[in-house]
């Protein structure tokens, strides 16, 4: 714990200011540094270094900040499409607006008959609009759990509306 410990006081800063110096946001550059550490921490009694803990520690963070731009890549073109989506649908016939709250039911219907958990998770993911550590932690389970229920939870959804998405 002391050797952690140690790691973490001296490497803190320097990854901070490495990932910052990329991102330009705090709250995403402490998410990534501290995923780093749990990480270390996590995979502690197993980890067999084939380099410098130095070298380890930044990788991580740079294999951190790749999944993070790939991962907020999506979110800004899912945004983007979702934005086009609403403007057509608030521009269009009040009968699309149906269609779009009968769709919207429809999929509360579905993911009402998910496993609670499962609900509560993808709910916070969804609706929320919550990251995968922020769900983890305000439910105390890990972000692999919280990754399967939203697997879970999707393929549900995508089995329920199969057809549907075949018309498209």
């Amino acid at each position: 714990m002391a050797a952690y410990e140690c790691i973490y006081n001296k490497y803190w800063p320097l990854l901070y200011g490495y990932v910052y110096n990329r991102l330009k946001s705090k709250e995403i550059t402490e998410e990534i540094v501290q995923e780093v550490f749990f990480s270390l921490w996590n995979r502690r009694a197993a980890l067999q270094l084939t380099q410098t803990l130095s070298a380890y520690l930044y990788t991580a963070v740079k294999y951190q900040i790749f999944n993070y731009m790939k991962a907020d890549r999506v979110r800004k073109t899912y945004a983007g499409a979702f934005s086009r989506y609403n403007e057509q649908l608030q521009d269009n016939s009040n009968e699309e607006y149906m269609t779009y709250a009968d769709l919207a039911n429809a999929v509360e219907k579905e993911v009402s008959r998910l496993p609670e958990k499962c609900q509560q998770v993808f709910r916070m993911s969804r609706n929320e609009h919550r990251s995968i550590q922020d769900i983890a932690a305000a439910l105390n389970i890990s972000h692999k759990t919280v990754e399967n229920h939203l697997t879970k939870a999707l393929k549900h959804l995508r089995l329920a509306f199969r057809e549907y998405f075949w018309l498209f």
